[in-house]
Order: C-alpha cells, then structure tokens, then sequence
C-alpha cells in the first residue's frame, strides 16, 4: 500500500507500484534468477577494465554473456515463479551499471563526448534524488515508464555498436552514424521520461494526506 489515495489525475503506473500481473512477488534472495543477476553485476568491473583498456571485442563478449544471462534470470523467475522483491532492484541495477561502465569507458578513450556521459547520469541522480523526495511522502520507487525502457533499449544498442567501430575500425562507416543515432535519440528520451516522472511525482506530492483517524480518548468510558 502507497498509504495515500491515488487522485485521478496521476498516472495509472503510480497506482500499480511493485505490482506485477499475474505473478507473486517473494522475499527470497537465494533464487536462480537472483544468482544470475549478481553474475551480471561482477561482469560490470570486468567490462570496465576492457572498454578503458581498448579491448571492445572482449568488452563486446563480456557484454553478450551477460545479455544471455539477463535473458535467463527474466525466464527463469517467469516460468520457475522466483520473482523476488531483490530481483527487481538488481535487474535494473546491472542494466544502468553495465551503461555507466561503457560510458566512463568510451568518454575516458575520447570516443564520446562527456556531455552525454553528464546527461545521461544527471536524469538518473534526478530520478534518484525524486525516488526519496516521493519516499518520504510514504509511496513507494518510482515505476518505470514505457519511454524509459524505449530509452534504456537505445543505449543498450548505441553503446555497444559504437564498441564495434573501434573493435572494427573497417565498419565504422557504419557503425558510427548508426550508433550515435541511437545515442541521441536515447538521451533525448531519456529526459523526456525523467520529465514525465517529475510531474508525476510532483501531482502525487500535491495529493491531500490523509491522516489515520485516532481514538477518543472518551470512547468507551
């Protein structure tokens, strides 16, 4: 419960916070999926170490074993019912780390600029900093919304096809212009959606409190 009324002007994602259709979601830590999820964040210093070494072809490798154990954490708690509450918050985490790791790493070697490294970082510290303002208000984390998906799915194809060129220098005739299409495009989303979560939250924080009645004293004397 987000312990306030959802007024109807918010969005239907803020009323379906931790909500998840048609599965139970569990407490568990020690579960496969989970398991797998700590594999993909201890692939995030390996990748790192790569990128700034210049290794792209291993730091590309690296990058598709971990997309394949992505894919099998989100199956295997599908199908398996091990959707943990832990899963959820470290799902998300590997995702934006292994993002971080090739941003530090291709704006280190000069291979992007730092302005998107900063824009990038500064909507998910604005996300951050609006997660414990709502926190406070007693709702819970912030859904994700479509366009941020949209947007992290941009990344998730900019970066690594931009690691192509330099892994392949031959196909950087394409892999530049094709990366840094995705690139923008997903910044811009980006914000587009931090947006879209700033007024949320703000018409959640602008909802009347409403206090839980307390006993009279006189009742029942």
């Amino acid at each position: 419960s987000l312990g306030h009324p959802i007024a109807s002007g918010a969005s239907l994602d803020f009323a379906l916070v931790g909500a998840i259709k048609g599965n139970e979601v569990s407490g568990r830590v020690l579960t496969v999926p989970n398991l797998l999820s700590f594999v993909r964040l201890a692939m995030v210093p390996v990748f790192l170490l790569l990128v700034l070494d210049g290794q792209d072809a291993l730091a590309l490798l690296v990058l598709v074993i971990s997309s394949l154990t992505d894919f099998l954490d989100g199956y295997i708690a599908r199908t398996f019912k091990q959707i943990s509450r832990l899963g959820q918050l470290l799902d998300p985490a590997a995702d934006r780390l292994f993002i971080f790791a090739a941003l530090i790493g291709l704006a280190a070697r000069g291979v992007i600029p730092w302005w998107l490294f900063a824009a990038i970082v500064g909507r998910d510290i604005l996300l951050l900093i609006l997660g414990i303002v709502a926190a406070n208000f007693g709702y819970g984390p912030l859904p994700v919304h479509h366009l941020g998906k949209v947007a992290t799915a941009c990344l998730f194809y900019a970066l690594p096809i931009l690691m192509l060129g330099q892994a392949f220098p031959d196909a950087a005739w394409l892999t530049n212009p094709l990366g840094w299409a995705f690139a923008l495009w997903g910044a811009f989303l980006y914000w587009w959606a931090g947006a879209i979560y700033l007024i949320e939250t703000s018409r959640l924080l602008r909802i009347p409190r409403v206090e839980p009645a307390t006993e009279s004293d006189t009742l029942g004397s």
